[in-house]
């Protein structure tokens, strides 16, 4: 769900320096973000960050203390005069446990979302089967009570209700964390799918991170009430802000290193930097998988410890000599440990000695 490369960039969703306190708790500290229309945003950050205020600043629930919300080019919080409320922003919203009305049926709770002065009952019947639908659910399950559903059938009907007021931006708080893993990753795919077929423009809250990643065209990563970096999730993955996002968005691999140029060395030798912003003692951050089990690698290490995980191997090695450190000043090398990931179990036994070689280019962060 992309936006046309012919087509310019529009702003769907402008939030201008927004902060929110809660008595003596300051959650939101002047937080900036735009969202282009028809894509998938992607709010992910530790619990207490302010995810949630956020959404609920943005569908209307919360006001902010400062700040202008513009949603649909015009003010809708912030601005002269009084905030537009809630249920005339024109956003869904789908709640962590999806809020069904348990008294009401499946299809009594998608059709609440109806515009009943449109809509006969004969032609919400139909409406209700086309949206059910859309989040692949057959028509039949409009019979059945909540409690009748699995957690992941629920979810799905929470956003069929929600599309049923055709709303230009759709709001995701957690949707998905109640679920166990399997049929978490089913449902996010069909709310995914479904969502890109109606091109309808989407904020997911989340603190998985690998969710955020896989769902959204943009990855925004918020700590302490800021936004630490947005971007591509691609971007923020490879080529984090900070060492704090970096580990946050995943394994990640810190060694001390010597930068000169775009060239860092460190204990598995010289790796490239993109775009350095500072030099001489940093901290190079690789992730695990660019560090591969190679009968040509040039670098050496000792297994000491494996964790199996099914379809992948975690394995701890320590590496044996100082490579790479060339006289730059750097102590402790010499029996440092690594953390790569491997699909191999057989091949990465402790005490094998293996070589190793990296992968693509580092980030580089301030000592």
């Amino acid at each position: 769900m992309t936006t046309s490369p012919l087509l310019p960039a529009v702003n769907h969703l402008e939030l201008l320096d927004i902060t929110k306190s809660f008595g003596s708790t300051q959650v939101l500290r002047g937080l900036t973000l735009s969202v282009q229309k028809g894509i998938t945003t992607a709010i992910v950050g530790p619990s207490g960050s302010g995810k949630t205020t956020l959404l609920r600043i943005i569908a209307g629930f919360d006001s902010p203390d400062s700040g202008v919300v513009e949603f649909d080019g015009g003010v809708v919080a912030g601005g002269p005069g009084h905030p537009v409320p809630a249920h005339k922003r024109n956003i869904g919203y789908v709640a962590q446990d999806g809020a069904l009305f348990p008294h009401l049926s499946v299809g009594e709770n998608v059709a609440f979302g109806l515009d009943r002065r449109a809509f006969g009952r004969r032609a919400a019947r139909a409406r209700v089967a086309e949206l059910l639908g859309m989040v692949s659910l057959e028509a039949g399950y409009a019979d059945r009570r909540p409690d009748q559903l699995s957690g992941g059938q629920q979810q799905r009907v929470a956003l069929a209700r929600a599309l049923a007021r055709g709303p230009s931006l759709m709001l995701l708080d957690e949707p998905f964390s109640a679920l166990d893993a399997g049929l978490r990753v089913a449902t996010r795919k069909t709310v995914a799918k479904t969502l890109a077929e109606t091109g309808v423009t989407t904020i997911l809250v989340t603190h998985d991170q690998s969710e955020a990643l896989s769902f959204a065209d943009q990855v925004a990563v918020m700590r302490g009430g800021v936004l630490a970096q947005v971007g591509n999730p691609f971007v923020v993955y490879t080529r984090p802000a900070d060492r704090a996002t970096a580990e946050f968005l995943g394994d990640a691999v810190i060694l001390e290193a010597h930068l000169q140029g775009s060239l860092a060395m460190c204990a598995l030798g010289g790796i490239p930097v993109r775009r350095p912003t500072c030099q001489g003692r940093v901290q190079l951050m690789l992730r695990p998988e660019q560090i591969r089990i190679a009968e040509d690698g040039n670098i050496r290490g000792t297994v000491v410890e494996t964790d199996f995980f099914g379809p992948e191997v975690t394995v701890k090695i320590r590496l044996n000599g100082s490579a790479g450190s060339n006289g730059n000043g750097l102590e402790g090398i010499e029996g440092q440990t690594v953390t790569i990931r491997h699909w191999n179990a057989a091949m990465a036994r402790v005490g094998t000695e293996l070589r190793l070689r990296v992968v693509g280019e580092g980030v580089a962060f301030p000592a």
